[in-house]
């Protein structure tokens, strides 16, 4: 199951600015607990001050995120990732942000209804045909409930011996969304995050690139 949660921010610049000529997300988001998953979204990139201006000015801006997830959900096996991203420069001076969480992997936790086991009342020794039917009955039954038991235990234990052996780093990975502006070139994003051509071939078509494209980059861990 897979759950998209929005994410709406505006940054206040100090000062007015012309156009944001670059522009970039990264995130930390993880499931810190159980049903709670924090993290930052770090925005940053570049701007100009006015039209004429020849040199731009860096900013970059923390943005905590916390959720939490509904007991009845399983989040063992979750990814967390951005889904989509946007932003508005608004009045030269306020920054709109707009991110998608998405929060794949969901799994509703199911209930396991035990059988309802009957009280087996002490018989006299010397037994009707109809009670001792009875009694086999009662015995077939219990019989039945102590083998499901067995397997609902082998079925669990099964499962944690699974989860055991995963190192939960494993499961997640930090990207970049890097949205291109006119002054972008293949060149220039490579140098900026420190990657070759291959790596950011393997999660974009760089034939289509154009003003406005999101790229996705994955992160090198330091």
């Amino acid at each position: 199951m897979k759950k998209i949660v929005p994410f709406k921010k505006d940054l206040n610049f100090d000062k007015n600015i012309y156009e944001i000529s670059s522009i970039s997300l990264e995130h930390t988001l993880k499931l810190k607990e159980e049903n709670q998953i924090s993290g930052q979204f770090i925005i940053s990139g570049t701007y100009k001050l006015t039209e004429a201006s020849v040199n731009v000015d860096p900013f970059e801006y923390k943005l905590p995120f916390d959720i939490s997830i509904d007991k009845k959900y399983d989040t063992k096996n979750i990814d967390v990732d951005i889904n989509d991203f946007y932003y508005e420069l608004i009045n030269n001076e306020i920054l709109s942000i707009n991110i998608e969480v998405v929060i794949d992997g969901l799994e509703e936790r199911k209930e396991i209804t035990m059988p309802e086991v009957k009280e087996v009342t002490t018989l006299p020794k010397e037994d009707s045909k109809e009670i001792k039917e009875t009694r086999q009955e009662v015995e077939n039954e219990e019989t039945q409930t102590i083998n499901q038991t067995s397997e609902v235990e082998e079925v669990d234990n099964t499962a944690k011996s699974i989860f055991e052996n995963l190192d939960e780093n494993e499961r997640y990975s930090v990207y970049k969304v890097h949205i291109v502006t006119e002054n972008d070139t293949v060149e220039s994003i490579l140098q900026k995050y420190q990657i070759n051509q291959e790596e950011l071939e393997a999660y974009n078509d760089l034939n289509d690139m154009q003003i406005g494209s999101k790229l996705i980059i994955q992160a090198h861990e330091d």
